[in-house]
């Protein structure tokens, strides 16, 4: 699992590239899966939802946007990264730890997190965070990277440890802050592993959506 105080260091310094880097890297795709998360979330007419590991803010003001009748709460570890979702337009913003989080049992309908959950120190730990904060029936959404099947995996792998590295690093002036990424995919569980994990933190009803390819991945579960 990654280090929790290099991921935050380096988040500090790309903070101010963070969100055209992602749209350069995905080629824009990064846009289309917070909206089909959001549609998801949409049919479940949530009155509030708190995005975990929030960054700058994407998901957030994405369903912001969507459902602005949903009060939405965006917290990260990362001062710098949630200083840009204010600027953004996420009207309310947290500094929090999300393996600490600072509410109380069952205060929300949803829980986001987006690219974060993989970036955490403990991933059970921060899923029974999350799990604790949801109200019973409560849904939690993860969207987050995963490696192709089939061909795909192994041109993808190649991309994700050589060639993204580098992009990445020349985008955002900070050579190394993109290098653990990689290993970060590799490490994470996903697919079926993913499902036992929330099954593990007591969530239920998991399911794993994968998008483009799979590169990307949908979960969902629902506090029982």
């Amino acid at each position: 699992m990654p280090d929790p105080t290099y991921v935050r260091d380096a988040f500090a310094r790309i903070a101010d590239r963070y969100v055209m880097t992602n749209h350069v890297l995905s080629m824009g795709a990064d846009v289309w899966w917070r909206h089909v998360v959001t549609k998801r979330i949409k049919q479940l007419q949530p009155g509030r939802l708190l995005d975990v590991a929030s960054g700058t803010g994407d998901l957030a003001l994405t369903v912001q946007d969507a459902m602005p009748e949903c009060e939405v709460i965006a917290t990260d570890f990362c001062a710098e990264m949630l200083e840009h979702a204010s600027s953004r337009g996420v009207r309310k913003t947290l500094v929090a730890d999300a393996l600490d989080l600072p509410y109380g049992e069952g205060e929300f309908d949803i829980v986001t997190v987006a690219f974060g959950l993989r970036n955490m120190g403990d991933y059970e730990l921060g899923l029974k965070e999350m799990r604790r904060v949801l109200k019973p029936g409560g849904h939690l959404f993860i969207l987050d990277f995963s490696l192709p099947k089939g061909v795909l995996r192994k041109p993808y792998r190649f991309y994700l440890h050589n060639v993204l590295p580098k992009m990445a690093g020349f985008l955002t002036k900070e050579k190394d802050a993109y290098e653990y990424l990689g290993g970060s995919i590799e490490q994470f569980p996903a697919g079926e592993a993913m499902i036992e994990l929330l099954e593990k933190s007591g969530l239920q009803e998991g399911s794993a959506t994968p998008m483009t390819f799979g590169v990307v991945t949908v979960y969902e579960a629902v506090k029982g």
